[in-house]
């Protein structure tokens, strides 16, 4: 997508972790908005990786290993090279483009990657992940993930590990000079890209912020995120019918430039 002006003067919040903002900073700047940067999840390494590197050591036993995130990747492939090759015979899944992006940095090409949307829901409506009987699957993911991709393959008679290889936090964050400047109008936009992102920021916001969030739009390409975000009482919900940060930003130019030719009509 050739990149124009089309955010000029937008000041537009980013939510995601700190080391996976610089594309959606870089391209909202290049389009002429200001990206502000508010990483409302925390990504830091498993306090011990024993459970993690005996796993890995057990890599032969297991059919398949799926990859629920970028973080899921970097996390494990970092100690799986330090220690091994993948077995040439393990079948590889990841949850969405950019997960699977994150593979192939790693030398892994043959991945299996929802065609539809990217989330579990779409992964598992997948082919080759129907029928799973005695199947052994290794799940990557954070602390706590979401339980529907394993309990669905169990259900479909597969046995399941977690590979648990960061954690997540809320951060502990300063709120004033945001909540500042968003009393001042001064922020038009908020981007979620995780239904745990969007109530860790809810929680860091406050009350006050609360109420600027319910009535500022809130852009997210995931219906799981829509939904929470109407169960937390968001007006201005736009649900981007494209994936990854490309699909973000194309849903940033088309509402801003709808917004913009409303305004002149009017």
């Amino acid at each position: 997508m050739p990149i124009r002006k089309q955010l000029t003067g937008i000041n537009i919040l980013v939510t995601r972790p700190i080391h996976q903002s610089t594309f959606l900073a870089e391209s909202i700047h290049a389009s002429g908005g200001n990206p502000i940067l508010l990483p409302v999840l925390e990504i830091a390494d498993v306090t011990d990786i024993t459970p993690l590197i005996d796993l890995i050591n057990r890599l032969d036993e297991f059919d398949w290993a799926v990859f629920v995130s970028p973080n899921a990747v970097t996390k494990s492939m970092d100690l799986i090279t330090k220690q091994r090759t993948l077995p040439p015979y393990l079948k590889i899944a990841a949850v969405g483009k950019g997960t699977a992006d994150t593979l192939r940095r790693y030398g892994v090409n043959e991945i299996l990657i929802p065609i539809e949307r990217f989330d579990s829901e779409a992964l598992l409506k997948s082919e080759e992940l129907q029928n799973m009987t005695e199947k052994h699957v290794v799940i990557f993911r954070g602390n706590g993930g979401r339980a529907l991709l394993g309990d669905t393959l169990a259900q479909r008679g597969a046995h399941i590990e977690y590979a648990e290889c960061y954690l997540r936090r809320k951060p502990n964050i300063d709120s004033a000079p945001l909540l500042a400047a968003w009393s001042q109008g001064k922020i038009h936009a908020v981007i979620i890209t995780s239904s745990e992102g969007l109530h860790n920021l809810f929680d860091i916001i406050g009350t006050l912020g609360q109420q600027l969030l319910k009535t500022t739009p809130v852009f997210t390409a995931h219906e799981r995120i829509a939904q929470a975000a109407r169960e937390l009482g968001l007006k201005k919900i736009v649900k981007v019918p494209y994936a990854g940060d490309e699909g973000l930003l194309k849903g940033l130019y088309i509402y801003f430039q709808s917004m913009e030719r409303q305004c002149f009509f009017e």
